[in-house]
């Protein structure tokens, strides 16, 4: 029972409140009782004031099992036939795990597609999408004749261009174990026979990193940002590698800075040629 007096009914004495009562000072008489427990109804054993997971890893699109599998731990206490015991429980374990061909598929890529994430420092929904786009595959027999390298890392691709994130295909292939024939060819069944939703990717995505890769200083990225509106209003992104673009309007506001920039080393930083970069920054100088 819960109550809101602030003083001793009886003789208007001081209340004060230990454990779940609150007993009046003067002459103890119990005002109010709360037995319900207002903390957590876990306990982790490790930090319970700040950790309150009790119910283990939450559900992960990520891995072939959503996370729900189990795990037997290693303990160093165990020795002799126990040990022997546990260890053969656990081996048995890790072959129960996955039961068909297309489940160790799924448990190589993922983990491929995991590392690749983390390689290329993006998100966790970028993962998780990743994975499912590869399920979806998997389901429309597309993995059949193709490497499973190639189609992580063309996931991973796919669901970047989706997203809008700005990952090159240069990129992806320096950080994947796949070459870029591989690549392409699952990036084309995907794009093909899923219908994904790819569109250009815009411009002024890349112009925060190829600015930090080339040690330009964020009064010239801003009067970059500002070309490549001025681009996307005059047309000038349709048709063009949205990488070109950035790098020619990074090479422009350096130069009108009076910032020591060479062609090829904007080139080089989006993984495109000089010609490219050259021929972008004309239209842009024309404009």
């Amino acid at each position: 029972m819960s109550t809101t007096v602030q003083s001793c009914p009886e003789c208007d004495g001081r209340l004060r409140s230990e454990s779940t009562e609150r007993v009046c000072s003067e002459c103890g008489l119990v005002v109010a009782r709360d037995e319900i427990d207002r903390g957590p109804e876990w306990r982790s054993f490790a930090d319970d004031d700040t950790n309150p997971e009790r119910c283990g890893a939450p559900l992960t699109r990520s891995r072939h099992d959503r996370g729900l599998s189990t795990e037997i731990g290693r303990s160093t206490r165990l020795t002799g036939r126990k040990r022997r015991r546990v260890a053969r429980m656990r081996q048995h374990h890790k072959r129960a795990q996955i039961s068909s061909k297309t489940e160790r598929n799924q448990v190589y890529a993922f983990t491929e597609i995991r590392r690749l994430v983390g390689s290329l420092e993006l998100p966790d929904h970028v993962r998780d999408q990743a994975c499912s786009l590869f399920d979806q595959a998997q389901d429309a027999d597309l993995l059949r004749g193709r490497s499973l390298e190639g189609f992580a890392a063309a996931t991973v691709y796919a669901t970047c261009r989706a997203n809008g994130v700005s990952r090159t295909l240069g990129e992806v292939l320096e950080a994947a174990r796949a070459d870029e024939d591989e690549l392409t060819a699952a990036y084309d069944a995907l794009n093909r026979d899923l219908g994904l939703p790819t569109g250009p990717v815009d411009p002024r995505e890349y112009l925060a990193r190829f600015a930090s890769k080339l040690d330009l200083a964020t009064d010239v990225e801003a009067r970059a940002r500002e070309f490549a509106d001025d681009a996307e209003d005059e047309g000038l992104v349709v048709g063009r590698n949205p990488c070109g673009v950035a790098a020619a309007c990074l090479y422009a506001a350096a130069r009108e800075r009076g910032i020591s920039l060479t062609q090829r080393a904007a080139a080089d930083v989006a993984d495109v040629t000089p010609v490219t970069l050259r021929a972008t920054y004309a239209e842009l100088s024309d404009r």
